[in-house]
């Protein structure tokens, strides 16, 4: 059971408007639809097909613990770094509505995206009724004082007392994070601790920590279009009991690009698809390797149609052959 989220709904009343102020950002969860799609005004109810027939997000369990976890998450990188007096973020709570009542719970953040964990916390500070999110952030900088100033920081941000999920992002100065992350799940702090990477040039070094460190989690990336996690990566995950988050599942944009103007193929509707984007996360959880991918956006649309590859049945290994054969 998750600790309630601290409220704090004076403070958010009160924060002054203005851009971001971080500088430094990566692209862990870019996962937006193309910049040529129009970009539409938050709902007013949720779309049907979100929670089709009533049905429950299929879920993966964590093999360190066996704990469910809903399969469609959220990303918010780019999304959730906005100002408070933007149209942008008066979106963003049907944003969350949309992952809840869909049955997902992983938000994944950093301190990397700008306002990202502040927009976060104030969101799910006001959630009514209390949010169900599995939290999950990085830390980023070297230095053991500087990790855990880093990491406080987004415990203030997030407004939580718990974190889900610590993951030191990059690897950067893992050896120093690693005992203070350990330190902490132990006292409850957090829950999980886990390792991310966006690139492929990383792999050989991913791979090396996964082999000498007990983990609980790899967030890495893993699109229909980038493909080489699946060669050594995610079987040796399954192989060490870790579970896999999957960043940048849309090939960082490119992908639903090359995809939109395309029909989709006759058997969509077998598997409970009706959107590309749809299909191309359908095609990641078709891995069983794969845990949950965070899809990022900060379009409550975008949001719904995401959610609803967490539900129907998976696609057959044909189904899966035909997909890359397109590209």
């Amino acid at each position: 059971m998750h600790p309630p989220h601290l409220l704090t709904r004076r403070r958010l009343l009160t924060l002054a408007a203005g851009a971001s102020a971080a500088l430094v950002f990566d692209s862990a969860a870019a996962s937006e639809r193309p910049a040529t799609l129009p970009t539409p005004t938050a709902p007013a109810t949720l779309p049907p097909t979100l929670n089709p027939g009533g049905k429950t997000m299929l879920t993966r369990v964590i093999p360190s613990s066996n704990e469910p976890l809903p399969v469609i998450g959220l990303g918010t990188y780019r999304g959730f770094d906005v100002a408070t007096a933007s149209p942008a973020y008066k979106q963003l709570r049907a944003v969350l509505d949309a992952l809840f009542a869909a049955g997902g719970s992983v938000i994944d953040s950093s301190p990397m995206y700008g306002r990202a964990e502040q927009t976060t916390g104030e969101l799910l500070s006001i959630h009514e009724p209390r949010s169900p999110a599995f939290l999950a952030t990085k830390v980023w900088t070297r230095g053991r004082a500087e990790g855990v100033a880093q990491m406080e920081q987004s415990f203030r941000l997030l407004q939580t007392e718990r974190i889900d999920l610590m993951q030191i992002h990059n690897l950067l100065d893992w050896k120093t994070h690693l005992p203070t992350l350990r330190e902490w799940k132990e006292q409850g702090r957090i829950r999980y601790v886990g390792i991310s990477h966006y690139t492929s040039s990383a792999y050989a070094d991913v791979e090396a920590v996964l082999k000498s460190e007990p983990l609980d989690f790899l967030q890495i990336n893993y699109a229909l279009d980038d493909r080489e996690a699946e060669a050594r990566l995610l079987p040796l995950c399954r192989e060490r009991g870790v579970a896999v988050i999957c960043n940048r599942p849309f090939g960082g944009g490119g992908l639903l690009s090359r995809l939109k103007d395309k029909p989709l193929p006759g058997w969509a509707a077998q598997v409970e698809v009706n959107s590309w984007p749809q299909l191309a996360l359908k095609f990641l959880l078709a891995n069983p390797a794969v845990t949950c991918v965070i899809p990022g956006t900060g379009n409550p649309r975008y949001m719904s149609d995401n959610a609803g590859a967490g539900f129907g049945p998976m696609l057959t290994d044909a189904q899966r052959h035909q997909l890359i054969a397109l590209l």
